[in-house]
């Protein structure tokens, strides 16, 4: 038998002994050392950066809006109603 079937088996004994008042506080921190093995678990995916994650830069389809971002703000800007993320709609 190896050493790890070995602690198992010693593991599961020791349960077997415990009252059945402690049982919830067990199972409490089996679920919490499951979570701290799954959380350390290091991901695949590469490192992006933060701000370009969140904001989708570059997926825009125009090649250069800096060059004409007051053009486009002011066709998005309804001089009377102000700002709207859907045409027609007024605030």
């Amino acid at each position: 038998m190896s050493k790890t079937t070995v602690e198992r088996q010693n593991l599961i004994e020791a349960v077997n002994a415990l009252p059945d008042e402690v049982l919830i506080e067990l199972a409490n921190f089996v679920e919490y050392l499951q979570y701290k093995t799954v959380q350390q678990q290091p991901t695949n995916s590469p490192p992006q950066n933060f701000l370009l994650a969140i904001a989708g830069l570059g997926k825009s389809g125009q090649p250069d809006t800096s060059d004409h971002d007051e053009e486009i703000l002011h066709n998005e800007i309804d001089t009377i109603h102000g700002w709207s993320s859907k045409p027609g709609d007024k605030p």
